[in-house]
Formats: C-alpha cells, sequence, structure tokens
C-alpha cells in the first residue's frame, strides 16, 4: 500500500523491543468523508494494530498512514462546538495565570485548526499569536478571522525560521496533536527552540488511562498515532531537552491529559500532578501488555451488548439515525459492525461534514434539521463525549418519543 508504511522501533525510546497488544478492524482515515460523486471510488483501508514498547511502556500504532492524505483537507474544526470554545477560554485563563503571561507576549499553537485556542489567548489575554496547520483549507479559514496560521507542518527548520523572525515564545501549545506525529522528537526538539527560558509547553491528548478505565477504543485511528500516559513520557521529554512539571487529568474528548513541560533546569518545581497520575497508572496496570489484552475482551463484549441492542430494535421496525460525526465514529462503526443497514443517516453541525458521507460505510450526514423532517425513533449519540448538552439541545426529539442511545464508556438508552 503506497499510503502506509510501518516503522520498526518505539516513537518514543527507539526500543525494537515492540510486542503486539491487539487489533482494532482496519479501516479508511476517520476523516475521509466522501462526496456524492465519490461514492462509487472504493476507499483503502489500513490496519490498526496496537503495539506495547516491553522497555517504556508506550502503546503506540506503528503503521503510519501518509500525513499528507489525513491532513491537508481536514473537516474537523473545534469551533463549531461550544462546549470546546468553552475549554479553550478556561484552557487560556489557566495558562495565563501559570506564566503570569504579559501582553503582547507570544503564543503559538501547533496543529492550531480554526484558531479557537489562539483567539481565546488574542481577545481575553492580549497575547500575540500565531497558528501553525498543515490544513490548508483550515489555516486560510483561520487567518482570514484575524488568526495568522502558517499552513504547514510543525519543524525545527520551521521553529527556527519563526524563532528568527519573531522571537521566543512565552507558551507553545500542541492540542490532540501530540499524538499524531511520527517524529514527536522532531516536534519537541522545535518547541525547545521555539520556547523562552521561562517558558511553558501544554499539550493536550487523550490519556491511556482513561481509554483503559472507560473503554474508549473508539479514539484508537490513524491520526493518532501514540496512545499517552505520564510514566515513557517523563524519559521522552527529558532526553528531549524538556521537563514535565505538570500531568492533569480533563474532561474532554471523554477523558485526556494536559501535559505541562518547561525547558529542563527551568523555574518551576515538579507539582504533585505528576506522582499522582504515576501512581494511578501503576495501579490501572498500564506497565503491562496483560492490561491491553483485557481491553480488547472488554471492547468485545461492549460490541456485541450494542449490536444486540441496534438489532432488536430494527426487528421491531424502529429506524435508528447517529448523531454527531466525529473521526471516532469510524472506529466505532467498523470495529462494532454498524452500517447504512442499521443506521439511516447522521446528523453533525459541522457544515463541512454534512452532505457528505461518511468514511467506507457511506451513511449520508445531514443537519440537525433532518430529525424533525425524518423523526428517527432512535439516534446513536456517536459523540458520546458531547452526550449531556446533545440531549439537553434536543428535549423536544425526547419528549415526543425520540430515545437516545449512549454506546461509549457503556450502553445506554436514555
Amino acid at each position: 500500500m503506497a499510503n502506509i508504511r510501518r516503522r520498526t522501533t518505539c516513537r518514543l525510546c527507539d526500543s525494537r523491543n515492540v510486542l503486539h497488544a491487539f487489533s482494532l478492524t482496519p479501516t479508511p482515515p476517520a476523516n475521509a468523508f466522501v462526496p456524492a460523486d465519490a461514492l462509487n471510488v472504493r476507499q483503502e483501508v489500513f490496519p490498526l494494530d496496537l503495539f506495547f514498547c516491553q522497555d517504556c511502556t508506550h502503546l503506540q500504532l506503528l503503521d503510519i498512514v501518509d500525513p499528507k492524505l489525513l491532513f491537508e483537507n481536514y473537516v474537523y474544526v473545534s469551533g463549531t462546538s461550544p462546549t470546546f470554545v468553552r475549554h479553550f477560554d478556561e484552557y487560556s485563563d489557566a495558562i495565563a495565570r501559570m506564566v503570569t503571561l504579559p501582553r503582547d507576549a507570544l503564543v503559538i499553537d501547533i496543529g492550531s485548526n480554526d484558531g479557537t485556542l489562539l483567539r481565546a489567548f488574542k481577545e481575553r489575554h492580549g497575547s500575540k499569536v500565531l497558528g501553525i496547520d498543515p490544513a490548508r483549507n483550515l489555516a486560510e479559514m483561520a487567518t482570514a478571522a484575524g488568526i495568522e496560521t502558517i499552513a504547514d507542518f510543525f519543524s525545527v527548520p520551521l521553529a527556527r525560521k519563526i524563532s528568527d523572525e519573531r522571537g521566543k515564545a512565552a507558551v507553545v501549545t500542541a492540542n490532540n496533536v501530540f499524538a499524531h506525529v511520527d517524529d514527536l522528537g522532531g516536534i519537541v526538539d522545535g518547541v525547545r527552540t521555539l520556547l523562552a527560558a521561562d517558558g511553558l509547553f501544554v499539550f493536550e491528548v487523550s490519556y491511556l488511562l482513561d481509554v483503559v478505565e472507560k473503554i474508549l477504543f473508539d479514539t484508537i485511528y490513524h491520526e493518532h498515532l501514540s496512545y499517552h500516559a505520564v510514566g515513557p513520557l517523563i524519559p521522552f521529554l527529558d532526553k528531549h531537552g524538556l521537563e514535565l512539571i505538570e500531568a492533569v487529568r480533563v474532561s474532554s474528548h471523554g477523558g485526556s491529559l494536559r501535559g505541562i513541560a518547561q525547558l529542563r533546569n527551568g523555574p518551576r518545581a515538579r507539582g504533585s500532578s505528576v506522582s499522582k497520575a504515576l501512581a494511578q497508572e501503576d495501579r490501572l496496570g498500564l506497565q503491562s501488555v496483560t492490561t491491553y489484552r483485557e481491553l480488547a475482551n472488554r471492547i468485545d463484549a461492549l460490541g456485541a451488548e450494542l449490536r444486540a441492542l441496534l438489532t432488536n430494535l430494527r426487528q421491531d421496525g424502529k429506524s435508528i439515525a447517529g448523531f454527531g460525526a466525529p473521526a471516532k465514529a469510524t472506529t466505532l462503526m467498523y470495529h462494532f459492525g454498524i452500517g447504512p443497514e442499521t443506521m439511516d443517516f447522521v446528523v453533525d453541525d459541522s457544515p463541512l461534514k454534512q452532505g457528505m458521507f461518511t468514511p467506507g460505510k457511506h451513511i449520508p450526514v445531514v443537519s440537525a434539521q433532518a430529525i424533525e423532517e425524518r423523526k428517527p425513533d432512535y439516534l446513536v449519540i456517536l459523540a458520546w463525549n458531547f452526550a449531556t448538552p446533545i440531549i439537553a439541545k434536543n428535549a423536544v426529539f425526547r419528549s415526543n418519543g425520540g430515545r437516545f442511545i449512549v454506546p461509549v464508556p457503556k450502553v445506554e438508552v436514555v
């Protein structure tokens, strides 16, 4: 397959001592939505095989899909979610307090998407901001909206150029992208090049602890090459000249880790959140491949329960639609065998996805207006991390007899 390659060493420590942990069903790229005129074109699927490093205990995909295929025309935008806008407002406030951010300080966001986080820094704290994102469509959108964005992949040469032209950054962020890159060492080296002596590098990633604890298996897809835990990150960052000083659990995406790092021997002491996280990871057994093989069994049991529910509803003549078309829905639908024979359509608020069809399964994606027009009996909340606001927003559907199905972390009918 021309669009994929497999590495043979651990992404964090370069060890060859990597062991297959478990596999999910191969899928197309999770955000490869299809226009109507391309429905007859076969979509290539790629493996989702998880590997465990027996030396540093990092869990990862070793099959790397061409980043240009995944990221250069991107359909996920942060700003369509009020929940994420609030999250990034609070995030900017927390970091501004921690670094005592002066006005006009430079804040750089790697993988800045539509600029939602940088807008919070700019409008709430008076920061100079710069985004870096390879998705040209999003970079142009953000720049037009007042958030200057470089349409490129982040690299050490780009970091040097920015540092020479604009000076050092008080804050460098990387949100839900620090798991997306094969050459993570190169990313951290670039961050080190950009950071001021007392600057902070802040990243948010899906937290492996939550994946295991809550069976959040559908956060596993080709964009996410790494499934991060604090234990392997500490020596990795140290090797590249940074030290982890905070490891904060946050609720976004069902459970994320906010890592905060500074240059090695920087001005701040390591906080207690790091040792607390290490203790929790040890209790859950994240250092053992057995934990992940047991997770695979729990995933299969969850899938059997959801399939039985949907099959029985269909046999009873009930109509079923999906709510939300996040990337994780691709993993869920493929691994649990859910397609157009089960789900009539999927509602999503993003205009970039409306009028398209879901990756591989080719279920039509439409606006929320379809709920009123087509009146499904059940809505499967594929964007399950937003289940509470989705249910609240669609109270009329529920009062008219409609029901919601939350598939993860456990199957619930509401």
